[in-house]
């Protein structure tokens, strides 16, 4: 009877799968994706569902629970940390690769290049014409993502200093939203990750030195941290599921995992 209840124990332990939810950033999403498809083919118990969503999005999906693991492209805010203080809950924090973020335009755009100090013209609607800029007569048309992504919150702290968006900027729900939009929109304008850079749209090459160099985004600008929109991308989960969500972050951060975020577009935390 004991060497029975052995076996049935063993058994119902081999067929064990465990799942874990990770939600949360637009440009992270692909990313995940494949490790997390690259993980199960190699641990067959285990079930990663992944969503994306926004930044925002995953960290109050973590603060109410319903989350593992919350995908950001920004750090966390001090809100968001203060919301999870209060329910009682510590978080941890892993940085799992970096992006450079792309101003993109429609391949037919004959600009190809733009400042800083131009960029934020334009998305904070003082610049609305590309003739003022360099381009030809045409309106621009700004796209950006919606407020609860990380990618909004970036690129308004790092490129407009801060600037609040013009009331006619176009909130788009998601990265691929920009893309298409602009692939289909000859005065556009907005900004993606690069894993999301495609023949669709134009990458401009950017100043952030009054216009002395310009440079575009690309794997090898971004190890060398010439290209100066650079940021992190991150994994957060609470303090009290680490056990159950450490095993598939280290593989993130494996050697494996690192590959695989070359393999997207990304940048891998080393050279």
């Amino acid at each position: 009877m004991k060497n029975t209840s052995i076996i049935l124990a063993f058994v119902l332990c081999a067929n064990f799968t465990y799942s874990q939810k990770l939600k949360g950033s637009d440009t992270v999403l692909p990313l995940a994706q494949k490790e997390a498809e690259s993980y199960m083919k190699a641990n067959k118990n285990a079930k990663i569902n992944v969503t994306g969503g926004g930044s925002g999005v995953g960290i109050s999906a973590l603060v109410d629970g319903t989350t593992d693991i919350a995908m950001s492209s920004r750090k966390i805010k001090l809100t968001e940390k203060m919301k999870l203080a209060d329910a009682g809950k510590s978080f941890k924090e892993a940085t799992i690769a970096f992006d450079a973020l792309a101003v993109v335009v429609n391949p037919a755009n004959k600009v190809s290049q733009l400042t800083r100090e131009q960029m934020e013209g334009i998305f904070t609607g003082k610049i609305k014409n590309w003739k003022e800029v360099g381009g030809e007569d045409l309106q621009i048309v700004v796209y950006s993502r919606e407020s609860s992504s990380g990618t909004y919150d970036f690129f308004k702290e790092h490129v407009m200093n801060n600037k609040n968006y013009a009331t006619s900027v176009l909130s788009m729900p998601a990265t691929g939203s920009i893309i298409q939009s602009i692939s289909q929109t000859k005065g556009a304008i907005g900004y993606v990750g690069l894993a999301y850079v495609e023949k669709e749209v134009k990458a401009l090459n950017v100043s952030f030195d009054k216009g002395k160099k310009f440079v575009g985004p690309s794997m090898a600008t971004a190890k060398d941290k010439s290209y100066p929109i650079i940021r992190p991308l991150f994994y957060y989960y609470l303090a009290t599921v680490e056990k159950t969500v450490r095993p598939f972050v280290d593989y993130c951060l494996s050697v494996e995992g690192q590959k695989i975020v070359e393999t997207i577009g990304y940048v891998p935390l080393t050279k």
